[in-house]
């Protein structure tokens, strides 16, 4: 199995920052796709950014210029650095990532998506 677990999450003021974590776990080859998604209430999860194991990145026009995506593929992990936040960006943030759980999985381009329980971002003076 493999699993992704979130970190970092909490109360910060407008205009200041927090650093999201997440680790992947478990029976893992491989991570292709490392990336953070987010959901207010009554709205659908959007995307945030993603991270390519290549290090292709993509960010939603809200956070470009705020946020900053990173990973460290030796620990398997991803991060967001979240700077000059905004009450909008309230939010649970989800991390996901595209894994391959052996080397036969690899080679036939079979991954596993895996998505973590979230950590709550809330925005607010």
């Amino acid at each position: 199995q493999v699993q992704v677990v979130e970190s970092g999450g909490g109360l910060v003021q407008p205009g200041g920052s927090l650093r999201l974590s997440c680790a992947a776990s478990g029976s893992i080859f491989s991570i292709d796709t490392m990336g953070w998604y987010r959901q207010s209430p009554g709205k659908e999860r959007e995307l945030v950014a993603l991270i390519t194991s290549g290090g292709i990145i993509t960010y939603a026009d809200s956070v470009k210029g705020r946020f900053t995506i990173s990973r460290d593929n030796a620990k398997n992990t991803v991060y967001l650095q979240m700077n000059s936040l905004k009450p909008e960006d309230t939010a649970v943030y989800y991390c996901h990532a595209d894994t391959y759980p052996g080397l036969t999985d690899y080679h036939q381009g079979r991954y596993l998506e895996v998505w973590g329980q979230g950590t709550l971002v809330t925005v607010s003076s």
